[in-house]
């Protein structure tokens, strides 16, 4: 098999030890060539601050993370969703991002309608979509693990994404609007591999962590990887096949294990692991 591409680090993996200064020059310190910022990361450091120091070490934001959370239980929430994402689309363009991940929503607070909550992401991304285009930010809709469906994203597989995709125009050959694979919350798919093959050229992002058994918490308890039963390799060679030639993005949220650690000893770990596992 080929190697993997290269390794980028979303922040998520090193939050609690690291600003997003100190993220990308660590980046810079261990010859990691990606980063992948969280917005709240990027608030406290400033946009234009962050933009010029990445672009000084020469690093390729593979990512911002993220926009979505469009479902709300008023016509004032669906708007004030969409300007936020809009603000979120102007960042990524400032940092020349490859895409703006979008986490999607659950369901709003009180309410039991799954598929309504479905119908607002589907109508939030519509309301987007131009202003993104016109600032060369392609969309990345990623599904979530169903743990998540009531309260961060209704979007739970790739077959759903694509749905989305394809309603709002978006085919094979169509960047500006797709989806983001996540190992974590599609390994478990028995339509995987066909979904992958649908989505074609519409893989924008490939993120990579493990699942734990057991799992202590369905949040913060992601594996490094090579520590959980997900076959990595299996699924890289899946996007592969469909022409993804882009990052390997190490996203790993883990509050008892890898946020309590040296956070040089955890890049050092993902980079071994990603040439000897992914």
């Amino acid at each position: 098999m080929s190697k993997p591409g290269p390794l980028s680090l979303n922040t998520a993996t090193v939050k609690e030890q690291w600003s997003l200064q100190q993220c990308i020059e660590g980046c810079a310190r261990h010859g990691i060539t990606g980063i992948s910022p969280w917005r709240d990361k990027l608030a406290e450091y400033t946009t234009a601050k962050a933009a010029k120091h990445i672009r000084d070490v020469g690093l390729t934001v593979t990512g911002l993370c993220r926009g979505g959370m469009f479902p709300a239980k008023d016509a004032a929430g669906r708007k004030a969703a969409i300007e936020d994402n809009k603000r979120a689309i102007d960042d990524a363009a400032a940092l020349n991002a490859q895409c703006l991940v979008l986490v999607v929503g659950g369901m709003p607070q009180g309410s039991k309608d799954l598929a309504g909550a479905r119908a607002q992401v589907q109508d939030g991304i519509a309301a987007i979509l131009e202003h993104a285009r016109a600032a060369g930010v392609p969309l990345a809709i990623e599904p979530l693990h169903p743990m998540y469906a009531a309260d961060r994203a209704c979007v739970n597989t790739l077959a759903q994404a694509l749905d989305i995709c394809d309603a709002l125009g978006s085919g094979p050959d169509d960047t500006h609007l797709g989806v983001a694979v996540d190992v974590y919350h599609v390994w478990w798919d028995p339509q995987l591999k066909s979904q992958i093959e649908r989505a074609a050229r519409r893989v924008l992002a490939f993120h990579i962590c493990d699942w734990l058994v057991p799992t202590t918490d369905l949040l913060l308890d992601r594996g490094m990887m090579g520590d959980g039963v997900i076959d990595i390799p299996a699924i890289r060679a899946m996007v592969e096949a469909v022409g993804y030639r882009g990052f390997c993005e190490v996203e790993i949220m883990s509050a008892n294990t890898w946020w309590k650690k040296d956070a040089d000893e955890v890049l050092r770990t993902c980079i071994e692991r990603h040439r000897t596992v992914v």
